[in-house]
Formats: structure tokens, C-alpha cells, sequence
């Protein structure tokens, strides 16, 4: 009896256990699938909202006199600019606008996808001169195209308005919130991960503080401009002497023969074809930024000699100090504690530098907070220049929507800052730095390539076409292969980031075709849409 009791109790408690563990694999999966649908419906949301944005930007038929006088004074004042930067500001922007917080969260991305310390160093180096090669081609494309509006009026002088637009689209829907939102998660690391170290910080806490900085950085640039601008030039200075101070260290531990870690620097055990461009996503994230010259081309004295110039010396001193700075972390680090530590130069500081161990996490979280505030400054900026190329062409973006503020004023920088926070909040809380900097790179690079391509393109079909600077051929082909060739090789790599990414950019095709394309529309529908836009544009000219 106690042997059958005993076996019962077994079987029982064998067949509870199973159960629970079923249970426990059920649930965990329906909340897998719960989560997904949850970020499916966000993103379908957003997709709607945009939408009927854009639709009703591109219908609306208001445009105000005020609005027609401010293009008159734009477009006069922009063919009187002035030139006046000479080689060395030009060699200053490039390299201000370069050197970000990409240096402080890219090394670790760059290392997990080439495996090992070597390979890491070339991807750096090869990442520098793909930036050069790049920034090359865009220096013939800004002088062979004057007008304002950089990506978009590349691609719609040389390929046409689809890709033109598709590439506005992105850049508003999920390339800009992406951006902003890896940087403030690295932010936040920084800012939590001295407290808890050597263990881990809590995700919860290191996203909480992101949307903190996030909410700070928004609130300035809404509250002053002035006061935007003049934090954004202290975090610049913060920035420098940050790296300055992570050099140094490593390169006198460096000259005391601290090697090790550089021996078998280039084991290829661990190395997939298939991770290699996401090593060039994180190395090339971290030198954005080189195609800013662009919009200040008018300006740059003797263009076809400085321009050049400026490029190469720029592109060449950022390349040098990164890979100084990659050089300072293997001295003090081996790759396994790099690729365990989430943020580097706290793990670093702790072994280089003793008694300033404090210090690096906090100018590196300025740093990151610096770019973010960047970020936010320069949007509104930048779809202006864009908004006015695409207004040309029969729709605008901003000027239709807020017809009634001038793009320096208050309303529009405001709106368009909190135009874009809910939509780095949502990212930032459901995305992880690798990952986001994976799903913004895809759309960013393919439109990048999709413009030296149009530039090809454009130079067999109009060879007359003046072009005060030119690249040479191998140059341009050797570019937009190589970045087609890592774009494409990523939709295998992380399909579903990169997939996303492409998905979310085609759902501008349908965009296109009802507001471009507003010829095709009935004229009821016409009317309709205004009618029911009505209330948005008067709560958002309030």
C-alpha cells in the first residue's frame, strides 16, 4: 500500500511539474506573441497618424501671403549668401558634426560582429574610408545641385520624386526617432551603470533615465533655441576632452608594451560573413554626420579647392582618433570584458584612470547628451531645407501644415521636436541599442547608395551637366557597390530589424500615390479630407 501511495504521489507530482512547465512555455510564448502584436498595432497606429498627416498636408489648399513673402525673402536671401568659411571652419564643422557618441557605443557592436580585436580595427579604418569615399561623392552632388534640401533633392534631381519622397518619409517616420533613441538608451547607461558596477544596471532604470534626458532635451529646445545652441557648444568642448582623456592612458600603456590583447589580433574562428555588416552598421554609425557640409556649400569659399580638401583632412583626423580610442580600450581591456561591459569607458576608466573613474561616465553621458540635444536642434532645421525643395513640387511638408509660423519661430521648432518625442519614447522602450542602430542604418545607407547611384546615373545621361567638383569614377562605383552589397547582405543578417525597416518605408508608397499624386483623388475626397483635417490644423496652429 505505501509502495503503490508512494508511486501515486510521484506520478502525480511528475505529471504537475510537466504540466506547469507546459503551462510556463505557453505563457511565455503568448506573451512573446502578445508583445509582437502590441509593437504591430503601435506601429500600425503610427502609420495611420502619419498618414493622415501627410495626406493632409499634401491636399490642404491653404497658402497664406505671409507664406509666399517668407519663400520670396528665403530664396532671395539664400542666392545672396555670402562665402565665407574658409578651410579650417570647414575642417571644424565636419568634425564637430562627425565626432558624437557613436565613439562610446558603436566599439562593442563593431567587436561582437567581426570577432576579434583586429578585424575590429579594420572595420574602423575601412568605416573611416567608406565615410571619405562617401562624403566625396556628396561633395559632387552639393555642387552640382545648389539647392537646399540635401537627401531629398539629390534623389529627386537624379532618380525622381518616388524615391525622393520615400526617403523624407523615412527619415520622419523612424530614421530620426531611431537615432535619438539608441542615443539616449547609451545616455541613460551612462548615467545608471556607475551606481551598480560591476553588475549589471537594471533595463527598467537605464530606459526610465533615458526618457528623463529625452523629455530634458525636448523641453529646452521648445522652451529656447538660444539656449539649445549655446548647450549644444559646452557639450561639443565636453565631447573632445572626453576622448582626449581616454586616449592618452591607453596610448601611455600602449608605449610601456601593454600588447597582449593585440596578439592573434586577427583569429577569424569567430568571424561569419554574415555578422560583417552589422560590424560596418556600428562603425558607420559612429562616423554620421560627414554629409552635413552639404547644406552649407553656397557659403564655403572657392568650393571646388576646400571642399575637397576639407573632406579629406576631416574624415582622416576622425578616422585617426577612433581608431586611437578602440586602440586605449584593448590596452586597458581583453575583448571578452569589453563585449560583457555596456558601457565601455566606465570599465575602462576603472582600470586607466584610478582617480578620475568618476568623471569619464559623467562626460560621456553629456557627450550622448550633447548629440541628442544636436539631434533635436538640427531636425526642424533640417526638414525645413527638405520641406522647401518638396514644396516646389506641388506639396509641402511643414510650410502648408504651420502656413502661418516662420521655421525659426518658436511654433514650428516646438511642433516639430514634439512632433518626434512620442515616437523615440515608443522606440526607446521597446528597442535595445544594437538593435536600433541596425533598424535605422538599413533605410539611411540604401538611400545614401540609392544617391550615388542616381549620381552615376545622372552622369551619363546629362555629361554637360556643370559639375564644378568631381569624383572620380572608382571612387563613386567602389562606394555605392559596397553599400548596396552590406545592405543587402543585412536583410540576411537581422532580418527582422532590417526587414521592419524596409517594410515601414515602403508604407510610403501608398502615401506617395494619394498626396503627390492628389491629381488622381475625386474631388469629394478632396473635400472631405480638408473638412476633416480641419480640426487638427486649428488645434495645432493654437
Amino acid at each position: 500500500i505505501y509502495i503503490y501511495i508512494y508511486i501515486y504521489i510521484y506520478i502525480y507530482i511528475y505529471i504537475y511539474i510537466y504540466v506547469s512547465y507546459i503551462y510556463i512555455y505557453i505563457y511565455i510564448y503568448v506573451s512573446y506573441i502578445y508583445i509582437y502584436i502590441c509593437e504591430l498595432y503601435i506601429y500600425i497606429y503610427i502609420y495611420i497618424y502619419v498618414s493622415y498627416i501627410y495626406i493632409y498636408i499634401y491636399i490642404s489648399e491653404i497658402h497664406s501671403s505671409e507664406l509666399s513673402s517668407f519663400k520670396e525673402k528665403t530664396q532671395e536671401e539664400v542666392v545672396h549668401l555670402r562665402r565665407q568659411i574658409g578651410l579650417l571652419p570647414a575642417v571644424s564643422f565636419i568634425i564637430g558634426t562627425v565626432v558624437g557618441s557613436g565613439i562610446f557605443i558603436a566599439p562593442k557592436g563593431v567587436l561582437m560582429n567581426s570577432g576579434s580585436v583586429g578585424l575590429s580595427l579594420l572595420v574602423w579604418t575601412l568605416s573611416g574610408l567608406l565615410s571619405l569615399f562617401g562624403a566625396l561623392c556628396y561633395a559632387e552632388l552639393g555642387t552640382s545641385f545648389t539647392k537646399s534640401g540635401g537627401h531629398y533633392t539629390y534623389l529627386l534631381e537624379t532618380l525622381g520624386p518616388l524615391p525622393a519622397f520615400l526617403r523624407l518619409w523615412a527619415e520622419f517616420l523612424f530614421i530620426r526617432p531611431a537615432v535619438a533613441s539608441y542615443v539616449s538608451l547609451a545616455f541613460g547607461q551612462y548615467v545608471v551603470e556607475p551606481f551598480f558596477a560591476p553588475c549589471a544596471a537594471p533595463t527598467v532604470l537605464i530606459k526610465l533615465v533615458s526618457i528623463l534626458g529625452v523629455t530634458f532635451v525636448v523641453a529646452v529646445n521648445c522652451w529656447s533655441v538660444t539656449m539649445a545652441s549655446r548647450i549644444q557648444v559646452t557639450l561639443t568642448f565636453i565631447k573632445m576632452f572626453a576622448l582626449v582623456l581616454i586616449i592618452i592612458p591607453g596610448v601611455i600603456a600602449l608605449t610601456k608594451g601593454k600588447t597582449e590583447n593585440f596578439q592573434n589580433g586577427f583569429e577569424v574562428d569567430l568571424l561569419t560573413l554574415d555578422k560583417l555588416p552589422l560590424a560596418f552598421y556600428n562603425g558607420l554609425y559612429a562616423y554620421g554626420g560627414w554629409f552635413y557640409l552639404n547644406f552649407i556649400t553656397e557659403e564655403v569659399i572657392n568650393p571646388n579647392r576646400n571642399f575637397p580638401l576639407a573632406i579629406i583632412l576631416s574624415m582622416v583626423t576622425v578616422t585617426f582618433f577612433y581608431v586611437l580610442v578602440n586602440v586605449a580600450y584593448y590596452t586597458m581591456m581583453t575583448p571578452a570584458e569589453l563585449l560583457l561591459s555596456d558601457a565601455v569607458a566606465v570599465t575602462f576608466a576603472s582600470r586607466a584612470l584610478q582617480g578620475l573613474a568618476s568623471v569619464i561616465p559623467i562626460l560621456v553621458a553629456l557627450s550622448c547628451l550633447g548629440a541628442l540635444n544636436g539631434g533635436f536642434f538640427g531636425s526642424p532645421r533640417l526638414f525645413v531645407l527638405q520641406d522647401a525643395a518638396c514644396g516646389s513640387q506641388g506639396g509641402s511638408l511643414a510650410t502648408n501644415l504651420f502656413h502661418d509660423s516662420h521655421p525659426q519661430t518658436y511654433t514650428f521648432t516646438c511642433c516639430a521636436v514634439t512632433g518626434e518625442y512620442p515616437l523615440v519614447v515608443l522606440m526607446l522602450i521597446t528597442g535595445e541599442i544594437y538593435q536600433l542602430i541596425n533598424f535605422a542604418s538599413f533605410a539611411r545607407w540604401f538611400f545614401i547608395a540609392m544617391a550615388t547611384l542616381g549620381m552615376l546615373i545622372h552622369r551619363f545621361r546629362f555629361p554637360l551637366h556643370p559639375r564644378p567638383f568631381k569624383v572620380p569614377l572608382v571612387i563613386t562605383v567602389t562606394f555605392t557597390v559596397v553599400c548596396f552589397f552590406i545592405v543587402g547582405l543585412s536583410l540576411y543578417s537581422d532580418p527582422w530589424n532590417t526587414g521592419r525597416s524596409c517594410a515601414l518605408t515602403l508604407t510610403g508608397v501608398p502615401v506617395y500615390y494619394l498626396t503627390v499624386y492628389r491629381f488622381r483623388l475625386p474631388h469629394r475626397w478632396k473635400h472631405i479630407f480638408s473638412k476633416s483635417s480641419q480640426p487638427l490644423h486649428l488645434q495645432l496652429n493654437k
